[in-house]
């Protein structure tokens, strides 16, 4: 991999410098780094080194400045959302040339860091894993530790699987200076099934070792606990069970799920849905990353709000996005053709009324009230068009991000001052639609399968009528095919925006549809009688492959590897 041969290179490099030095040199004590010494001496040094694997290092310029990256991209300039069919980047941030289908081994634009990051921490945890087994702890909080290590190289093998398919498996092995590594097998990719069951393994292994998450002061938030290994357990074996990868049964995810649910530990937030995503520690929260301020982050409100209050408009809503919302009546506003359902209620004259209320808490429309008055996309003379200030940063695609933003935190002049929203990995909520689309493959959508709490239409039914959405309840009458469908709108819906939509339309084998419609805003007029609503291409030459269902890997990598890693196919 390249951080290993990037770090073993540059550790030879520092060594050939060293060596043509004044020997007096060599004693200089660094002050800008810990030791290893340390590290492999002193309990407090050792735990602050694993607390800090939860953490990464900026590998490619268009991640953030200043900000330690997480898992996945999280609250980096661009989302993950951005190279969906959720959202655009209006300033790029190297996110066009995935969606316009341009990825290639020597450009692999904002996707270009997972590879390089997971390999370095997958690393890391080895060297920190070795160290723990020698150090003098108490038995108790060895266990907790070494469970911790597992799930941070369980999650960075997740990241590499739902990215690039077939990984390599490092095993413990730190491999070091003196290691012939063209003799280690160092570069064999092995098969997703091979790979699934070995993050498994692992995480069965952190699921025993890991303390209980009971929200209480026993366990420092944002460290992984029990719960966290099973929500992690739960993601992969619904993407296992699932089409692209067919290296799984939906009866394992099924019971997966059911494992977390029956703990009683997570509960759906009941404060609204737009507060769930403001609210520390909140009972919804499984695994999340938690910012503060004296730590590294992005200030949200700046990067997306309207150009209008002086935002850069950063990740903009497709009307793809827009459309996909159900009126709150439950029923669609469009037919399958693409025509408006008169049954539904929608009115194209008036398009954002009386729809689900999860739109409302997510998107910035035209006529949304936000920090005191109506946003403004329309022309001539909105406030928030392109004939406003600082057009520069207008949307393309004439709407804004809704969804993270605090009112509470200032827009302009943020700096130090806004940002501190919780970034959830994972949330209860996922994992009640993790069961209801497992249970539903595996037993049909009113099945109760032996040893569980829920059938699937319950479990969806839980997410819909939570307090602030209550949407109707998906009754009976549905086969697996129809229920299918009203999980994959959950889906969409309920975890728009938190790197789910990318990895979804993948596994489920379905994105050469959705991948390959064109990337649509829309233009509002307005003028004597009302506003009038035109849809546009917002950014032109979307487009999705075959070859698309997996990322290349870096050109950098295989040449790292002299040409022993294999590449994925047509790239």
């Amino acid at each position: 991999m390249k951080s290993l041969n990037k770090y073993i290179a540059l550790l030879g490099l520092g060594a050939i410098i060293l060596s043509a030095c004044n020997k007096n040199l060599l004693e200089v004590t660094a002050t800008d780094r810990i030791s290893t010494d340390a590290i492999e001496s002193d309990t407090a040094v050792l735990e602050a080194f694993i607390m800090n694997r939860y953490l990464g290092e900026k590998i490619i310029s268009n991640e953030a400045d200043g900000t330690n990256p997480g898992f996945g991209r999280g609250f980096e300039y661009s989302l993950w959302s951005s190279v969906t069919d959720e959202s655009m980047y209006t300033n790029d941030d190297a996110t066009w040339v995935v969606l316009r289908g341009q990825l290639s081994p020597e450009n692999t634009g904002a996707t270009g860091s997972i590879w390089a990051r997971s390999y370095r921490s997958i690393r890391e945890c080895n060297y920190a894993k070795k160290v723990l087994a020698n150090i003098t702890m108490s038995a108790a909080h060895k266990r907790h530790l070494e469970g911790e290590l597992q799930f941070i190289r369980a999650f960075r093998y997740h990241d590499l699987i739902r990215n690039f398919g077939r990984v390599v498996l490092m095993g413990d092995t730190v491999y070091g200076l003196n290691d012939d590594l063209t003799k280690a097998n160092l570069f064999e990719r092995k098969s997703i099934q091979e790979s699934m069951d070995y993050v498994i393994k692992e995480l069965n292994e952190a699921i025993e070792k890991l303390p209980a998450d009971n929200h209480q002061a026993t366990w420092v938030a944002g460290r992984a606990t029990k719960g966290a290994a099973m929500a992690l357990k739960s993601r992969l074996l619904l993407y296992a069970a699932s089409p692209l990868y067919n290296a799984g049964t939906w009866a394992d995810a099924a019971k997966a799920a059911q494992d977390l649910i029956s703990l009683n530990t997570y509960s759906l937030f009941t404060g609204g849905y737009r507060e769930l995503f403001l609210t520390d520690r909140n009972p919804e929260t499984i695994f999340a990353r938690y910012y503060t301020k004296n730590a590294n982050h992005v200030h949200l409100e700046i990067a997306n709000g309207p150009n209008g209050y002086g935002g850069w408009g950063g990740n903009t809503p497709y009307q793809n996005l827009v459309d996909a919302y159900a009126m709150k009546n439950g029923q669609v506003p469009f037919n399958e053709d693409g025509t408006v359902n008169t049954a539904s209620g929608y009115n194209p004259n008036n398009p954002y009324v009386d729809r689900d209320p999860r739109f409302d808490a997510t998107i910035l429309y035209n006529g949304s009230i936000y920090r005191g008055r109506a946003v403004e996309t329309f022309t001539p003379k909105g406030q928030d068009s392109q004939e406003g200030n600082d057009n520069w940063n207008t949307s393309k695609t004439g709407y804004y991000l809704r969804k993270f933003m605090n009112d509470a935190y200032p827009l302009q002049n943020p700096w130090g001052n806004a940002g501190f929203q919780p970034w959830n990995y994972f949330r209860y909520a996922e994992i009640l639609l993790n069961y209801a689309e497992a249970a539903n493959e595996a037993y049909g959508p009113d099945v109760l399968p032996a040893g569980s709490t829920l059938t699937a239409r319950q479990a969806l039914n839980q997410v819909r009528s939570r307090p602030s959405v209550e949407m109707p309840a998906i009754t009976g009458g549905t086969s697996k095919d129809e229920f299918r469908k009203h999980v994959r709108y959950e889906r969409r819906v309920e975890l728009a925006f938190e790197e789910h939509r990318f990895y979804d339309v993948r596994r489920w084998k379905i994105a050469m549809a959705t991948e390959n419609v064109p990337a649509y805003g829309v233009t509002i007029t307005k003028d004597a009688n009302g506003f009038v609503y035109k849809r546009k291409e917002a950014i032109s030459g979307r487009s999705f492959e075959e070859k698309h269902y997996w990322l290349p890997i870096p050109r950098s990598e295989i040449l790292s590897s002299n040409g022993q890693l294999e590449q994925n196919p047509s790239y």
